[in-house]
């Protein structure tokens, strides 16, 4: 298990992606569905083929409680906020977790275009890269305390609009992929504590007469991602004026990688989505950067089905661990860079 963490830290060093044209291509290449994607084998890993079994259900004999709900849900209000979560237990006996313990391996939907969060380096050698960053290192982990092996995982890559879906249909035991905790999400999802604080910000061309999410975007085409935390600040935005009436956000792609394309090929003027993953893509390209401050407060989650609040509780348990020392060494090496020293995770909600 050390053995293997420290690999998940330090085994690849980042490479430059060869200009932006690659990441237009691994765009133009991403499904609209989800697509399986081949299970990461290394040394001592399991591996295997076919299709994935779904995500199980039920409370399995864990102590009385329940996610956060939409309607007893309020971001503003101290106590109900969205990202409190079911207490944590390292239990096993629950019907989600058996279903995965019986399987053999958690299957996680993630992203493999974000670069630093999720997403495969073209430049690795071998001529089969790996998914890796810091997404994918908490998704290792999860089998890792799970399963007792970081390689009993399968990945799915899966579109910002497919997220809920995968999760809903059984595509997916959970996803792991940059996902927003929202009262509107828990309506849908239930979510593990927050393991990382974010916020929207504006990303455009450094250029551009842009300030920030204000004023200076009226007139102006903006892009985000369909059925994100982005899409939603643009449209109560605009109707609480905050931006002006005539700012266009008819834009939207089904992965949020797609709006960097966009607005590299000039088909909008300004991109939204939050800081983390903005930083990193001004990090791809440095002809873009980040304007003005983020304007909302959001946290990251690991999403999963409804009423497995056994598996959200395992979670749960294992982010407590992991708050301890892997996810600073994982922060260190993919999100320093661009987002620079960290505070450190944020610390759970729970119910």
């Amino acid at each position: 298990m050390k053995e293997r963490r420290e690999r998940g830290i330090r085994g690849v060093s980042l490479r430059g992606w060869g200009g932006v044209a690659s990441m237009a291509v691994a765009c133009a290449l991403t499904v609209v569905f989800a697509l399986l994607l081949p299970l990461t084998q290394r040394a001592g890993g399991a591996s295997g083929h076919g299709g994935d079994g779904g995500a199980g259900s039920g409370p399995g004999g864990v102590a009385a409680g329940t996610q956060a709900r939409a309607d007893d849900c309020d971001p503003d209000v101290p106590g109900k906020e969205p990202e409190r979560s079911v207490s944590r237990s390292g239990s096993d006996s629950g019907g989600a977790v058996r279903t995965i313990r019986d399987r053999g391996y958690v299957s996680v939907g993630v992203d493999q275009n974000s670069y630093r969060w999720g997403y495969r380096d073209p430049n690795s050698t071998g001529g089969s890269s790996e998914l890796e960053g810091f997404d994918i290192d908490l998704a290792h982990e999860i089998a890792q305390e799970i399963l007792g092996s970081p390689d009993k995982i399968r990945f799915k890559a899966i579109p910002t609009n497919q997220r809920i879906p995968a999760i809903q249909r059984g595509d997916v035991d959970m996803v792991v992929r940059t996902m927003t905790i929202s009262c509107d999400r828990l309506k849908d999802v239930d979510f593990s504590t927050a393991y990382f604080q974010t916020g929207q910000q504006v990303l455009a061309p450094k250029t551009a007469r842009i300030d920030g999410f204000d004023d200076t975007l009226g007139g102006k085409r903006v892009c985000s991602a369909a059925g994100s935390t982005a899409e939603a600040a643009l449209k109560q935005g605009r109707a609480d004026g905050r931006i002006p009436a005539d700012t266009d956000i008819s834009t939207t792609v089904p992965n949020q990688l797609d709006c960097l394309v966009r607005l590299q090929l000039g088909e909008v003027d300004a991109v939204v989505t939050d800081g983390a993953l903005a930083a990193s893509q001004a990090a791809q390209d440095p002809t873009v950067e980040l304007k003005g401050k983020p304007f909302t407060e959001e946290y990251y989650g690991v999403a999963m089905k409804k009423g497995s609040d056994d598996l959200v509780r395992r979670v749960n348990e294992v982010l407590e661990d992991y708050r301890g020392g892997g996810w600073q060494k994982s922060y260190d090496r993919w999100l320093e860079p661009a987002l620079g020293p960290s505070g450190g995770p944020p610390a759970p909600k729970y119910k």
